[in-house]
């Protein structure tokens, strides 16, 4: 099999949670790109179902299907109606996430706490376990969880953040772990700072990303797109040997001391 039929993932369905924009609508495209039918998730049906027909539009295979990803009923529905629409599963990009709280960890309420790691931690972790069956059935399956450069270094007024994307690295690893014998496999990336809504309250800020373009070696943050290609490899299986892995695309910001 050649390299660029390895990277080919016709047959293959992809759910890709927070997907409606950002760094997980780059991903959803690139997997759907890539041959994937693709199911378009976040909290509200309208959203999903906007990029959902763009998709079909544009020739790919896509539904949308609404998902509150920290509801425990959501979550079983978003895994029924995509067996239901699409018969399988074989790659879950677990990216939907919130960080509600900019500030030092002895300013943030216990409900802010709780708030953060049943969507960041809880969520991935109790979705993925309503996937696995089906992936451990067919003997094959993919799960990408999207962390962050933050779950690996701390960063400033981060600190809730950063806890629950340390946790999400660990819960990949333990994934892979556990599942390798299923013949799945489990890998998460971790982007750097990217021009997206959800971290707008950092990029707009003139004086911090002019301190971070001159500390990463590549001088500039990330656009979303930039975080499609790795997922691509991970989820295809031209990265069919890699598992517990833990990726990092941030313009070289864990080096820059």
């Amino acid at each position: 099999m050649s390299i660029k039929q390895r990277f080919d993932l016709t047959g293959k369905v992809a759910i890709i949670t927070g997907s409606s924009k950002g760094i997980g609508l780059s991903i959803a495209r690139g997997l759907a790109e890539n041959g994937a039918k693709v199911v378009i998730s976040s909290r509200k049906q309208d959203a999903v179902d906007a990029v959902a027909a763009e998709f079909i539009k544009e020739g790919f295979e896509a539904v949308g299907i609404a998902c509150h990803i920290g509801d425990a009923e959501q979550r079983e529905a978003l895994v029924k109606k995509t067996i239901a629409h699409f018969g399988r599963i074989d790659i879950l990009v677990n990216n939907a996430a919130i960080n509600p709280f900019y500030g030092p960890l002895e300013a943030a309420e216990e409900e802010v706490f709780d708030k953060i790691m049943n969507i960041n931690v809880k969520a991935p972790w109790m979705l993925t376990n309503l996937v696995q069956p089906h992936m451990k059935e067919q003997g094959s399956g993919s799960v990408i969880n999207i962390s962050s450069v933050e779950g690996i270094h701390p960063g400033f007024r981060l600190g809730l953040y950063s806890m629950t994307k340390s946790a999400l690295i660990m819960l990949t690893k333990n994934q892979a772990k556990e599942w390798g014998k299923y013949g799945i496999r489990s890998n998460v990336v971790c982007p750097g700072l990217i021009k997206t809504k959800f971290s707008e309250s950092l990029w707009s800020n003139e004086k911090l990303v002019g301190m971070y373009n001159q500390t990463v070696p590549l001088k500039r943050m990330a656009e979303p797109d930039e975080m499609a290609g790795l997922v691509m490899l991970l989820a295809s299986d031209a990265g069919s040997y890699m598992t517990g892995g833990v990726y990092a695309a941030d313009g070289g910001y864990l080096i820059s001391g």
